[in-house]
């Protein structure tokens, strides 16, 4: 929290970026309230407030909105009209702003769409919202009037002490919120991990109750919201509690099935603990983020005994079929998808060079990460969660050696361009053959020169070629 001289000076700050819309609104006799993340984020001095969208929520209605907000705005947006929400950016402080009429809204069974109705209340309207710490409401006309004992901070809830002593809550009984709007279940899940918060044991009781009703939520807003907590801090508080609640049953259940030991006889490392230590421990890029969730999910259908003891083989390759797949049904990007599924299956690849790095080796890992090589490299490190300084020193110390390896071999040759001496259409007008899988496999033979030996000339290439033919033939 920042002190109440800064939270005060924040606020007031906040006020004054709006004040073309206040002055606007308050002239046509509306109100005008700052609510949700603006407010709460001035308060924890979360972020700078030039960064900030502002919402607001008036009395007027959208057709008021509208004719009030186009003067001021730069561009505008229109796709929330039907709740009652209108956007645009701020002409004089070029910041993004949307302005909603006081509103309820419930959920129709079996509907993914809220039934909307316009409301005259703040407090009724500040009710509906998710979290107590989203339910503060600044007046930013009467801040901008700077009236003496008038009051501008509405906390009908208590989010301001939330927020001090880090507590989760909801505004009214949180199964009825949940049952509205199922996806603020995960919206728990990720303002618990992002401002590390202790979760209402009511909120937890209610997701664990309503759990089944994330079914209404679209998949896109299923992985915008874990998007957003994988992108926290400590993606891991939020992930317990969507285990935890069985949410994650309704989205992606390879997460709970991860409850396994991987050594049942020493009860040695939970494989869902560990997957939960890799994912806080890697940096919050996307993409490493994904990789680090589903790097084992492929374990709990591989797993089998033999007399070492348990093994997951192969649990790399079938995690990359699981991920791709879990992927897809949550809406992901193609790119996303395909980068993701390669970190989860290459991510054995270091462990598989146990004698040292020869030149071939570090040529075909670098080959094989292509542009992920950086992303890979971090996911192997942090792969890594034992407890046994010998053991951590001894990977650290490995995978040091290898990024010099590669660090080497790039001042000697190009490892961005690791492909054949010649192209196919050279490999075919040199063999004089048309397009067909020999020239594929004259392509593979090149490439093994490649990484074998490193780069050729074209002419050395073409000898080799010719020799390789002839013994084919």
């Amino acid at each position: 929290m920042t002190s109440f001289t800064d939270a005060h000076d924040r606020l007031n700050d906040l006020a004054r970026l709006s004040r073309p819309l206040s002055d606007a609104f308050a002239r046509a006799g509306f109100s005008l309230y700052a609510v949700g993340g603006s407010v709460r984020d001035a308060l924890l001095a979360d972020q700078q407030l030039d960064d900030f969208e502002i919402d607001f929520t008036t009395d007027a209605r959208p057709d008021d909105i509208e004719r009030l907000m186009n003067p001021l705005c730069s561009a505008t947006w229109h796709q929330g009209r039907a709740f009652g929400t209108l956007g645009g950016t701020l002409r004089e402080s070029d910041i993004k702003v949307e302005v909603t009429t006081f509103r309820s809204e419930t959920y129709v069974d079996h509907s993914r769409k809220p039934s909307v109705e316009w409301g005259d209340s703040l407090r009724a309207d500040l009710s509906r919202r998710d979290f107590t710490i989203n339910a503060l409401a600044l007046d930013v006309i009467a801040l901008n009037a700077n009236t003496p004992g008038v009051q501008t901070l509405f906390d009908f809830y208590h989010g301001f002490h939330d927020l001090q002593d880090r507590v989760l809550r909801t505004p009214i009984d949180p199964e009825v919120l949940f049952s509205d709007d199922p996806l603020r279940m995960l919206r728990a899940a990720r303002f618990a991990a992002r401002f590390d918060m202790t979760i209402d044991p009511s909120i937890e009781a209610a997701a664990t109750a309503t759990a089944e009703k994330l079914t209404k939520v679209s998949a896109e807003r299923i992985r915008g919201e874990l998007d957003l907590l994988l992108m926290t801090e400590r993606p891991s508080i939020g992930l317990d509690f969507i285990v935890r609640t069985n949410l994650a049953e309704f989205f992606m259940p390879e997460l709970p099935k991860l409850q396994l030991e991987q050594d049942p006889v020493h009860q040695h490392k939970d494989v869902l603990r560990h997957t939960f230590a890799v994912v806080d421990k890697t940096s919050s890029a996307l993409v490493l983020r994904l990789a680090a969730l589903f790097h084992d999910v492929g374990k709990p259908a591989t797993r089998a005994f033999d007399d070492d003891g348990v093994t997951f083989r192969f649990h790399d390759v079938v995690g990359a079929k699981m991920t791709r797949k879990r992927m897809t049904e949550l809406k992901y990007s193609q790119e996303m998808i395909d980068d993701v599924s390669a970190l989860v299956e290459l991510h054995l690849r270091f462990h598989t060079y146990k004698l040292g790095w020869s030149d071939k080796a570090v040529r075909r890992y670098v080959r094989d990460a292509g542009p992920l090589l950086d992303e890979l490299n971090e996911l192997t490190r942090c792969d890594c969660t034992t407890r046994n300084p010998r053991k951590a020193a001894d990977l650290a110390a490995r995978m040091d050696e290898l990024e010099e390896r590669i660090a080497v071999l790039r001042e000697q040759e190009d490892l961005g361009r690791l492909r054949p001496a010649l192209d196919g259409v050279e490999v075919m007008k040199l063999l004089d053959i048309a397009p067909s899988r020999a020239v594929g496999e004259a392509l593979d033979f090149l490439m093994e020169i490649r990484l074998d030996e490193g780069e050729i000339s074209p002419d050395e290439a073409a000898r080799r070629l010719r020799a390789w033919w002839e013994r084919q033939s």
